[in-house]
């Protein structure tokens, strides 16, 4: 696995290599490696001629400074990881080379589906996450980018970035699902700050998600989402943020079940000091 640290030489081999005619795949990461990016390197590998990933701890997407620092950074088995993966290239730059001095942020409107949920509660945090990834997507200019399903919110930000700020580059989101610890838990990078007994209870999420799934045939949509608050807030450990069913169109809070398009059940809470966020397909 080749590791590049300036924008300069990756471009002068990403350059070469579609010269000769190859297919690009990019896995941005923050690094703190678990098996659901490893599941996205895969993917890439399988369906590219070569596979890019960055590591690169994103500053302009924490509104919390405390939150930034504590970031797990793990560099050394990030790399071992991703080459047993067969990655072909790491880009590993460093904040000034993103983020150069006297350089003037660009700001994006993506409308309602940055200010609802994750937008409500961090404010910036998209601007941030799309600052970082039109960045990556113009430095690297794969043929298709791999994101996971998790971060559901964040993913139809990258699909309006791509499809309204960089159409000219022609990369294909691929979605890819979300891969889950044993008891449920939605791998994260996060989960590393975990104590035991947090750990322990940081399931009781998921496992709650699961079952709204089948409570959706017994309770309207307000009386869920109060079962919901009931049931995370009754737990020690765990403290609900928000959790609501959305239009995946446009990510519209629904009132009902009889709502025609797809819907998706969002959460997100505190474990301990730790954020974590999930979701499940409800229809």
């Amino acid at each position: 696995m080749e590791i590049f640290k300036t924008i300069k030489s990756l471009q002068e081999r990403i350059s070469f290599l579609k010269k000769e005619g190859k297919t690009i795949g990019f896995v941005p990461t923050m690094g703190a490696l678990h098996e659901g990016h490893i599941s996205l390197i895969n993917r890439s590998v399988e369906e590219n001629s070569f596979t890019v990933s960055s590591l690169f701890i994103n500053p302009t997407q924490f509104n919390n400074s405390e939150d930034l620092e504590k970031y797990p950074r793990t560099f050394d088995e990030d790399s071992e990881k991703l080459q047993s993966a067969k990655c072909d290239i790491l880009f590993f730059p460093s904040s000034q080379e993103m983020y150069p001095e006297n350089e003037k942020a660009q700001q994006f409107d993506f409308g309602k589906i940055a200010t609802v949920m994750e937008g409500r509660f961090r404010p910036g945090h998209f601007n941030g996450v799309a600052q970082i990834v039109s960045k990556l997507f113009r430095i690297v200019k794969p043929t298709r980018a791999y994101f996971g399903q998790k971060d559901f919110q964040q993913l139809a930000i990258v699909k309006k970035l791509n499809t309204n700020y960089l159409k000219e580059l022609k990369i294909e989101i691929v979605a890819c699902k979300i891969i889950r610890e044993k008891d449920g838990l939605a791998m994260s990078s996060r989960n590393l700050r975990l104590n035991k007994d947090e750990r322990q209870n940081a399931s009781l999420i998921s496992k709650t998600l699961f079952t709204t799934k089948e409570l959706k045939n017994k309770m309207d949509v307000k009386n869920l989402k109060k079962w919901v608050l009931e049931k995370i807030n009754k737990n020690k450990y765990l403290e609900l943020e928000y959790f609501d069913i959305v239009d995946n169109q446009n990510l519209d809070s629904i009132s009902n079940w009889d709502e025609k398009n797809n819907k998706t059940a969002c959460i997100a809470a505190y474990c301990g000091e730790v954020r974590l966020i999930d979701n499940i397909a409800i229809t």
